[in-house]
């Protein structure tokens, strides 16, 4: 039979659908049951493949691509030990509620015996993940939209198991492919039921002292100039949940962050507070520091997906069940039908009081050839141009930088630490400095979390990724060590003293610098700015200033 007569292959098939669904760019680590479909959309779909060295990485950076752009991520695995590989990168998108779809290669269905097979599902459940197995032809492109609708409308990763005989195989239908986006709902705005909205502003009636915590949802919903006037009118303070970081800089009643990491003064006015009304944020265990942050305010959650028990804890006294957006707006026009505004705490003294507050002023002496972690943070802070994305990771550092970075947008914030997880910042970062294709990427991350992955430091020089990588160098592992410490545990199994590590990125390809004192990064900025490169900066910091939440956890500082 002439060539041009043959049915195309089950892989030309699943491309075009994948490219139908605007895929553009793939986070990708090749084998024997994903290789052809790969080839395939980048050779001749033309969509962008970035190579990772590790699956992990490739799923992590599919999930920073997601983040970035709101749209699915997409990463591809072999079957097997590839697939393994990504049980972590799995549940941090699952938890962070990351759409994302994992094209996963699988064993042959007709093989008697084959070394790579495993069953996926159990594994893709265990983690929080969806999963779509594809058995049959008569299903494939069902299958494929099924995937793509439950990571957008669900917001969770997919694992999409097709197995490597199955795409060999001609496809004998007309593949007429409808896309997900085409079939799904429109997006709307749940509003709150009016009887509920009433028995809130009752709560806020005979309030004195609320506050108002804004989370990921209410950032997600574009909620801050509707939260911001339902506070003037109540007399409410502002703060956010750790994902929300951001919603309300610049605004004089703003506490930063609630919860674990809030402040010294945040956390006075937290213990005073008489009413807590949290929107878009789960109110969970960090959020509320276990439930103890607030002890004496009544509590009222408006979320689209309210829990009445979450993380172990009651959460609140009066949920709705509303869009963060629709919601503020809503109450803020039934106040004012009722006549109701309050000043609460918003006087001149509080606000002054708020711009005068410090997350952490305690003074330490500073060995020799490293800096203060928390002022270098504060240092970047100053040079990083504020319309840059910051990706964070996880670990001891992390606390730092997310209490002393100021006056950046919310969407500018990517924290990686869904799951309590290192390693998983600089894959992040690489995903979302891929998606915005602009340099403007800036990565805090730890030495430890830096050294399981340093593999892809060379995915970014070969992928021609431009990216500012910061790596707080403690020696060690942070969180550990001031553990030890904290008991008066000999920490030296936790330390593993600071390698060179500007070398090493050199090695790799990239611009590099040790930074090992203050009023440096200025100029290596400017350098960085001038290149076309990446660049990783070593910053030795003191292993001897715990931040300020370990402090008061771990060390018993009042």
């Amino acid at each position: 039979m002439d060539n041009m007569m043959q049915n195309p292959k089950v892989t030309d098939v699943l491309a075009q659908a994948f490219k139908a669904e605007g895929v553009e760019t793939v986070f990708a680590l090749m084998g024997d049951a994903n290789m052809y479909w790969a080839a395939k959309m980048a050779d001749e779909y033309g969509v962008q493949m970035i190579h990772a060295r590790h699956e992990h990485c490739a799923a992590a950076m599919a999930d920073g691509y997601a983040r970035a752009t709101g749209r699915v991520g997409v990463a591809t695995t072999t079957c097997g030990p590839g697939f393994t590989q990504i049980m972590t990168a799995l549940t941090i998108a699952a938890r962070g509620n990351v759409p994302m779809v994992v094209f996963a290669g699988d064993a042959p269905i007709g093989a008697a015996w084959y070394l790579q097979q495993i069953d996926m599902a159990p594994l893709t459940l265990a983690c929080g993940a969806h999963f779509v197995p594809v058995r049959s032809l008569d299903r494939l492109l069902d299958n494929v939209r099924e995937a793509f609708h439950i990571a957008a409308t669900e917001r969770k990763p997919v694992v999409l198991s097709i197995p490597m005989d199955l795409q060999a195989q001609e496809y004998p239908y007309f593949a007429d492919y409808t896309p997900s986006a085409d079939l799904g709902p429109a997006p709307q705005r749940p509003v709150p039921d009016p009887v509920l909205v009433d028995r809130l502003i009752d709560m806020i009636e005979a309030a004195e002292r609320p506050v108002i915590i804004g989370g990921r949802g209410a950032v997600r919903s574009g909620a801050r100039a509707g939260l911001e006037a339902l506070a003037e009118r109540s007399g409410a303070l502002l703060a956010t949940s750790l994902y929300g970081k951001g919603l309300f800089d610049g605004n004089p009643y703003a506490l930063d962050i609630a919860g674990a990491f809030a402040s010294d003064f945040a956390r006075e006015r937290f213990a005073e507070a008489d009413l807590v009304i949290g929107v878009g944020a789960g109110l969970g265990h960090y959020t509320t520091e276990g439930g103890y942050l607030y002890p004496t305010a009544q509590v009222a959650q408006i979320d689209t997906n309210p829990r009445g028990l979450w993380q172990g804890l009651r959460t609140a006294d009066l949920h709705l069940r509303a869009d963060a957006k629709a919601a503020a707006d809503a109450i803020v026009a039934r106040m004012d039908a009722r006549g109701v505004a309050k000043t609460g705490s918003r006087t001149a003294d509080m606000a002054a009081a708020i711009a005068a507050d410090s997350p952490d002023g305690k003074e330490f002496p500073v060995q020799p050839n490293t800096v203060d972690p928390r002022k270098i943070i504060l240092e970047l802070d100053q040079i990083i141009p504020k319309d840059w994305d910051i990706v964070v990771g996880g670990g001891h550092y992390f606390s730092i930088a997310m209490t002393h970075m100021k006056g950046r947008p919310a969407d500018k914030y990517h924290v990686i630490n869904d799951f309590g997880a290192i390693g998983s910042g600089l894959p992040g970062a690489i995903g979302i400095a891929a998606a915005r294709g602009d340099g403007k990427v800036a990565l805090i991350e730890g030495d430890g979390s830096l050294l399981m992955h340093v593999q892809e430091l060379e995915t970014i020089q070969r992928q021609g990724i431009k990216l500012l990588i910061n790596i707080m160098n403690d020696g060690g592992y942070g969180a550990e060590f001031h553990k030890f410490r904290a008991r008066s545990i000999e920490a030296g199994q936790a330390i593993h003293g600071r390698g060179d590590l500007a070398a090493m990125a050199t090695g790799f390809g990239m611009r590099a610098a040790t930074v090992n004192a203050m009023g440096k990064t200025a100029t290596l900025f400017q350098e960085h700015e001038r290149a076309n490169i990446s660049t990783l900066w070593d910053v030795h910091t003191d292993d001897k200033i715990p931040s300020r939440a370990y402090r008061r956890v771990h060390y018993g500082e009042a």
